[in-house]
């Protein structure tokens, strides 16, 4: 059942009469109380239309979801009360131009925010993914130079991605550093790492690294896998197709442990995986056995080295 309508005394009138197992308000912005000046999407009107519809819905036990947009940076447009009356607020994240999504939870009051879902956008409408792991490797099909799979954890769900990268000769006095899917400063700190600990000379070269798939990925385990992917790259030598990378580098190039090894390494196993090269100090707290041909590094050349990429 429809109800186009934006005036909350209105909504709030059919609730009471129907008195529906579920509500959804699209989008909260646009709703508006006759007994406020204020104009709509205001921090008093989305105050009062929020607190009401909630007395409605929680004292007849009618399951809610509001719906707010979001501004560029990510957060939701207009005041940020909305969050902190509500029990629980998901995020559906997702780049325009790739048709997967992400439904996260940033904030849960009965239960735990650390889960995903990941969707794709067919025909029929949002579709899940039930392994995002094989989708986002699924073209993977050959083994060229400048590219990796790596792990990350999307709360507590570990999910494997390519990465690849690009390196050209640089025509301009500053080399141009792009990042698509992982944080700019983070890429120019890595290159740094490269540059310093291994001798590779990246000063006069164009890097572009990007995340397959559309994912924005900002935690510091695939960290390795970005430094292995350029330097690949770089000197024209392929990363095995059955190897997964996971480990945070240091600035000192040194491979620091991370958290959640075994759920990774148990991921790639099932995928078909053959090698993992991890954190030599997370190799040597492994408790479970794995059919993996698991490589401990100690630091980012030894990593090239065993790779054979110098």
């Amino acid at each position: 059942m429809f109800l186009g309508e934006t005036d909350i005394d209105i909504v709030n009138n059919a609730i009471l009469d129907i008195e529906p197992k579920l509500v959804i308000i699209d989008s909260i912005q646009t709703m508006y109380s006759d007994e406020l000046s204020a104009v709509a999407g205001s921090v008093s009107q989305v105050r009062e239309i929020t607190s009401q519809v909630m007395r409605i819905c929680k004292s007849r036990n009618i399951t809610t979801i509001i719906i707010g947009h979001v501004t560029k940076e990510g957060n939701i447009a207009g005041p940020r009360v909305l969050e902190h009356m509500v029990d629980t607020v998901l995020y559906l994240e997702g780049e325009r131009y790739f048709s997967y999504r992400i439904l996260r939870g940033v904030k849960n009051r009965f239960g735990s925010t650390n889960e995903i879902g990941m969707f794709e956008m067919k025909e029929e409408g949002m579709c899940e993914i039930e392994n995002p792991s094989d989708v986002l490797i699924s073209e993977r099909e050959d083994n060229p130079a400048g590219s990796c799979i790596v792990s990350c954890m999307e709360g507590t769900r570990p999910i494997l991605v390519e990465l690849q990268a690009l390196t050209t000769q640089t025509v301009s006095n500053y080399p141009k550093r792009t990042a698509n899917g992982i944080d700019f400063n983070r890429l120019a700190i890595l290159i740094a790492v490269i540059e310093k600990k291994t001798g590779l000379p990246l000063g006069n070269q164009d890097v572009y690294v990007n995340v397959v798939g559309g994912l924005r990925l900002n935690e510091p385990s695939i960290d390795l896998g970005i430094v292995m992917v350029v330097a690949s790259i770089f000197k024209n030598k392929p990363i095995p197709k059955d190897c997964v990378i996971i480990g945070e580098v240091g600035l000192t190039g040194e491979v620091r442990r991370i958290n959640m090894i075994e759920k990774r390494l148990k991921e790639a196993e099932k995928l078909g995986f053959k090698h993992a090269i991890i954190p030599e100090s997370n190799k040597k707290l492994l408790k479970d056995k794995f059919k993996l041909d698991i490589i401990g590094v100690k630091d980012v050349k030894e990593a090239m080295k065993k790779t054979g990429i110098i």
